[in-house]
């Protein structure tokens, strides 16, 4: 919710209804309304319990939010329960307890129902029970609490629809949103502007370093850069730099290595455009640990990791090897249980990778008996494996590929970025506008929660791919279906 810098007079305070997905999302949502009070349903509470059971992210969230509840109330009064536990305003969890590291302020309060209120629902208004039974209770807060705004939230569409029929005011959780708007994110490209040299070559310097170019910049331009970011000018000057070091109005450029030319050809793959060639970059530079690649179907996400990461483990020996996952959700009806060890049974979800490394290998010389022998050492120095079992794991010197990253939760997100050890370089594919996870969106998901929070940081990368290079036929129907 909109968080307001100012003190809230009692005829202005809210009360906000939470519906149970809300708290099964995110465990912290009951402290996160400010000076706002919350209302929590005894329906609600009974949902909870019933979810609790399992070891789904949804049920470990569950268990969560009883944890906090219980911290909440620990020493509470029938009478204090009844007039409102005090919230704090600002949290840090530390080992699963409430603290902000000072004594906690107190702003909202946390109300329970006590006892059965009049909905006035009325009396065959069809759908879900427990959501009929939310819906009386915020209508019967409204009409009890006329002078206070009362506000339902719930990521449940439908719910919000029904709301909104029968006269409840309501809202979908906005806590959550790494960004207002998707096409906000950031792409890790800028184009430079006409007459940029003209503008910022007032003392310029250039110089070389390991057959490597460099500039160092002054002006305007330069503060709305990040780190790492590409920097580039089209024809007739065409100029591709990555930005490198960052003081103020003064940057640091690194002419950028063009990996469209054979002779920098990485595992007989080259880069068909600017983009593919931006990524290669960060995929092949040493500095970077982590590198973060969007863009739709067909953008060449997969086989330029896949290339890099051959490259670095099979020719220069910088990985002992690589290692691919993904969520493993299915695009239609899920087909049961499969049978095998781990790496069998994520071998059906790893079709992309199976296409990808036949590019990859074909590519190489040796014929049919050279291709096999080819495939024989990769399957030795790639592994698949399954995320449920990452918990606890140190990946060491490992090229770490997650695909699908799109579907993840920016709490699972998290999860699996600690798991790098010294030598890791940890790579997320994805594409924001293909989420199946229920919940998650554009704004919400684990993918661009990294791509905001690591674009500042000195060893990671993130491009966006936009231009399709698979067929004429799949770039079509991306455009026309």
């Amino acid at each position: 919710m909109a968080k307001p810098k100012r003190k809230i007079p009692p005829s202005e305070r809210r009360i906000f209804v939470l519906d149970t997905n809300v708290l099964m999302h995110d465990p912290t949502a009951i402290f996160r309304f400010d000076e706002h009070d919350i209302f929590i349903p005894m329906i609600v509470l009974e949902e909870l319990d019933a979810g609790k059971k399992g070891v789904s992210e949804a049920a470990r969230n569950v268990r969560q939010v009883s944890r906090f509840l219980d911290e909440l109330m620990a020493g509470a009064t029938k009478e204090r329960i009844d007039k409102g536990l005090e919230l704090p305003s600002a949290i840090r969890h530390v080992n699963g307890n409430i603290t902000n590291g000072h004594k906690p302020v107190a702003t909202g309060r946390l109300f329970f129902q006590t006892r059965q209120l009049s909905s006035g629902l009325p009396n065959k208004l069809p759908g879900n029970g427990a959501d009929n039974a939310i819906l009386g209770q915020t209508l019967a807060l409204q009409k009890e609490q006329s002078s206070t705004r009362v506000t339902l939230v719930s990521k449940d569409i439908n719910l919000r629809i029904k709301a909104a029929i029968i006269g409840v005011h309501t809202e979908d959780y906005y806590s959550d949103k790494t960004i207002e708007d998707a096409d906000l994110l950031y792409t890790g490209v800028q184009e430079l502007p006409d007459h940029f040299w003209e503008r910022h070559s007032k003392n310029m310097q250039s110089w070389q370093e390991h057959s490597d170019s460099y500039y160092r910049v002054q002006g305007p331009t330069v503060r709305d850069w990040h780190i790492n970011q590409f920097v580039y000018q089209k024809e007739p000057d065409s100029f591709d730099a990555i930005v490198r070091q960052l003081d103020d109005n003064t940057a640091v450029l690194q002419v950028a290595r063009d990996y469209r030319n054979e002779r920098h050809n990485v595992w007989g793959i080259t880069a068909r455009n600017r983009e593919q060639n931006f990524a290669l970059n960060m995929l092949m530079d040493p500095e970077v640990d982590f590198v973060s690649i969007l863009g739709p179907a067909g953008t060449g996400k997969t086989l330029l990791t896949l290339a890099a990461g051959l490259a670095q483990t099979l020719e220069n020996n910088r990985f002992s090897e690589i290692i691919m996952t993904r969520v493993t959700i299915p695009l239609g009806e899920d087909i049961g249980f499969l049978p095998g060890t781990e790496e069998e049974k994520m071998e059906p979800w790893m079709g992309a990778l199976m296409d990808n490394l036949e590019v990859l290998t074909h590519s190489q010389e040796g014929g049919s008996w050279g291709r096999a022998a080819t495939n024989d050492l990769l399957r030795n120095r790639i592994k698949i494996r399954s995320l449920n079992f990452m918990r606890g794991r140190t990946f060491l010197n490992r090229f770490l590929i997650v695909d699908e990253a799109q579907n993840l939760t920016p709490k699972q997100m998290k999860a699996l970025v600690t798991r790098a050890g010294p030598g890791t370089k940890l790579v997320c594919l994805g594409n924001i506008a293909q989420i199946d996870t229920p919940y998650l969106s554009e704004t919400t998901c684990g993918l661009t929660y990294v791509v905001n929070r690591f674009r500042d940081w000195a060893h990671s990368g993130h491009i966006t791919l936009k231009r399709g290079e698979r067929s004429r036929l799949a770039d079509y129907a991306s455009e026309h279906l």
